[in-house]
C-alpha cells in the first residue's frame, strides 16, 4: 500500500505554555508538563526514523487552509480571535483551547495537512494518508475552541471534500478517548456525513455524547455516539467496531473515510481511563482498512487528535502506521506486560454500553435490526 505521511516541523512549535495536566499552573498546582505538549508528536517521528518505517513512507508538505477554507466550518469573529491572540499575547480562544505567539499560522497549517490528505487520497497519489495534524481539531465548534483544539481540522476536510470532490457519503470515525463534540456539530443536520464517536462515557465535554444524541432533522440518524464505561480495553472496541461500525458503513457505503485518531484510549494515558493496547489500535484500524477498501477504493484519512502519554503514543501510532503501509516492522510493544494480566474481554457492562447504541440506532439502520431467528 502506498501510505502517505503528513507533518510539518512548525507543528511541534505549536506554544500551549506551561501548566499541570490539563491546567494552567500556579497556586497550589506545581508547574508540570502541560498535558497537549508537543514531544507526544515529535516521538512518534523520532520511533518512525528510529525503526526504518519513515523510509517507507511517501511524504507529502501541507499546505496552509486559506481563510475561506477555514471559514467552511468557524465564524469569521472566531478567527480574527485566535489571530488576535496568536499576534499579541496569546491566551485561551475559548476552554482550554491555548493560543500561543504565531499559533494563527500553525493552526492554518495543521488544518491545510488535513486538507492535504484528503487531496492526497482522492487524487490517487497514495492509497492512505496519516497527518500528524497539530493542533488537534475535533472540540472546536463554529465560534469557540475547546480542548486544546483551535480549527476543526476533520471537520474542515470533510467539507472540503464535498465542495471539491462532490462526494455525498463522507464516514467520519471518531476514536478519540473524548467526545468529539465539535465535529458532532459540524454536521448535526447533515445526511451526507455518517459521524461516529467513540468515547470515554462523560469523560470531557462533560455533558455532551449521549447515545441518545442522534441528529436532528436530515441528519436524524447520522450522528452515532458510542459511550463506553470506563476500563474498556480492545475486546470492547473491537466489538464496538464489529457490531455497530461495520454494518453502518456497509449500509451507508461512504466514498471517503476519514478518522479522528486520537490514541487517548491508550491504556497509560493521562487523560483518559481506558485500556487499548498498541496491538489494538492495530486491529482497529485493520478493520478500518477493510471498511475502507470494501466501499471506497481503500480512501481512507487518518487525523492525529489527542494522546498524551510521551511514551505510549509513539507505540499506538506506529501499529497504525504498520498496518496502513502493510510493512510490518521489528518493534516490540514494551509497555504489553502493563496489562498486569487484566482479562482482555467484552465485560457485561461493556456489553451493555452496546447493545443500548444498537437499540437507539436500529431505529435508522436496518442492518442493526436483529436477524430472523435472532
Amino acid at each position: 500500500m502506498r501510505t502517505g505521511y503528513i507533518y510539518d516541523e512548525s507543528y511541534f512549535w505549536h506554544d500551549t505554555g506551561t501548566g499541570t495536566l490539563f491546567l494552567p499552573s500556579g497556586g497550589y498546582l506545581e508547574t508540570d508538563v502541560f498535558a497537549e505538549h508537543p514531544a507526544t508528536k515529535r516521538r512518534v517521528n523520532n520511533l518512525l526514523e528510529r525503526c526504518g518505517l519513515m523510509r517507507e513512507l511517501h511524504h507529502i508538505r501541507p499546505r496552509k487552509a486559506t481563510l475561506e477554507e477555514i471559514q467552511y466550518y468557524h465564524t469569521p469573529e472566531y478567527i480574527k480571535r485566535v489571530k488576535y491572540l496568536s499576534d499579541t499575547t496569546g491566551g485561551d480562544a475559548g476552554d482550554h483551547a491555548i493560543v500561543g505567539k504565531g499559533s494563527y499560522e500553525i493552526a492554518l497549517l495543521s488544518t491545510g495537512g488535513a486538507l492535504t490528505a484528503v487531496d492526497s487520497v482522492m487524487k490517487g497519489k497514495v492509497d492512505n494518508v496519516y497527518a500528524l495534524t497539530r493542533p488537534p481539531g475535533h472540540h472546536a465548534e463554529s465560534d469557540k475552541g475547546i480542548g486544546f483544539c483551535l480549527f476543526n481540522n476533520v471537520a474542515i476536510s470533510a467539507k472540503y471534500a464535498k465542495k471539491k470532490y462532490g462526494l455525498e457519503r463522507i464516514m467520519i470515525l471518531d476514536w478519540d478517548v473524548h467526545h468529539g463534540n465539535g465535529t458532532e456539530k459540524a454536521f448535526y443536520d447533515d445526511d451526507e456525513v455518517l459521524f461516529i464517536s467513540i468515547h470515554e462515557h462523560l469523560n470531557f465535554p462533560t455533558n455532551s455524547g449521549y447515545a441518545t444524541d442522534t441528529g436532528e432533522g436530515n441528519g436524524e440518524g447520522y450522528n452515532v455516539n458510542i459511550p463506553l464505561p470506563p476500563g474498556s480495553g480492545n475486546a470492547a472496541y473491537l466489538q464496538t467496531l464489529e457490531t455497530i461500525v461495520k454494518p453502518m458503513a456497509d449500509e451507508f457505503q461512504p466514498q471517503l473515510i476519514i478518522v479522528s485518531a486520537g490514541q487517548d484510549p491508550g491504556m497509560f494515558d493521562p487523560l483518559g481511563r481506558m485500556r487499548v493496547s498498541a496491538e489494538g489500535f492495530g486491529k482497529m484500524t485493520e478493520i478500518i482498512k477493510e471498511i475502507a477498501q470494501k466501499h471506497c477504493n481503500g480512501k481512507l484519512v487518518f487525523c492525529h487528535e489527542g494522546g498524551y502519554s510521551n511514551a505510549y503514543v509513539p507505540f499506538c501510532t506506529l501499529r497504525i502506521m504498520e498496518v496502513l503501509c502493510e510493512k510490518q516492522t521489528d518493534v516490540e510493544d514494551p509497555f504489553a506486560p502493563g496489562t498486569n494480566g487484566y482479562p482482555d474481554k467484552v465485560f457485561e457492562h461493556e456489553q451493555d454500553a452496546i447493545n443500548k447504541v444498537i437499540k437507539v440506532q436500529s431505529e435508522f439502520w436496518q442492518n442493526l435490526l436483529p436477524k430472523v431467528g435472532q
